[in-house]
């Protein structure tokens, strides 16, 4: 997998997660950077930044990591969690790598994302998210549907986000084990899903706007779940 990014290097030095190798604009003069690089004994290779341009599409900042693929989690490692976010087909990595920091920040302790037909984990997901992905489990399935009735045999109650036949966000009352649905930017959570849900929530919109960004959208739902449970505790 292909990384770039001072930031997502400096994360990933202080993971400790394995480095194949490194990329090098020979004008790269991040000291911290290139020291932790001797230190580890990882194998760098310096090349013209015309030339990293040409290899590499994006903003690298003179420095690209290959590193080992992303892990995924097991849907059976959430047994024991309490409050988790489902991504219904999500399309813009920027989106999912702001929604994976923002959960981080308020403890969500996983994300589950579709196998198909959605965004996966790749270097922009890696450095919308600045480093939180190594601090939250992903769990990648193939039907969302039937991972649902999965959560709810662990104990969930599932709450989607949708605009039509739904109830204000904030006079829901979340429960102890909350799986929050966000769907994708352009068609919102699927029928399928829908009809999974045990509550359908929506954030109140004026002058005529019907959605928010899903990044936006979500950050608000989590806080509230955060804000409740911190009311109850």
């Amino acid at each position: 997998m292909i990384v770039f990014g001072k930031n997502v290097a400096k994360e990933l030095i202080d993971s400790g997660k394995k480095i194949n190798e490194v990329y090098l604009s020979k004008t790269f003069d991040d000291k911290s950077i290139i020291n932790d690089l001797d230190r580890l004994k990882i194998k760098t290779r310096f090349m013209d930044k015309k030339e990293m341009d040409r290899k590499f599409k994006g903003n690298h900042q003179g420095i690209v990591l290959d590193i080992e693929d992303f892990k995924y989690s097991k849907l059976e490692s959430l047994i024991d969690k309490k409050f988790i976010v489902l991504l219904d087909h999500l399309e813009d990595p920027h989106n999912l790598g702001a929604i994976i920091r923002t959960a981080v920040a308020a403890g969500v302790e996983a994300i589950i994302i579709p196998k198909r037909r959605g965004v996966e984990i790749n270097s922009t997901v890696m450095k919308v998210s600045a480093g939180a992905l190594n601090k939250i489990d992903i769990v990648e399935e193939n039907s969302l549907a039937q991972t649902i009735e999965k959560l709810k045999k662990f104990g969930f109650w599932i709450y989607g986000t949708d605009m039509r036949d739904s109830v204000n966000y904030t006079d829901v009352e979340y429960d102890e084990r909350t799986c929050l649905v966000i769907g994708s930017e352009g068609n919102g959570i699927s029928k399928l899903v829908r009809d999974k849900c045990d509550f359908i929530i929506s954030i109140p919109m004026k002058n005529k706007l019907d959605s928010l960004n899903a990044s936006v959208a979500a950050g608000i739902v989590i806080y509230e779940v955060v804000r409740q449970r911190g009311l109850n505790e």
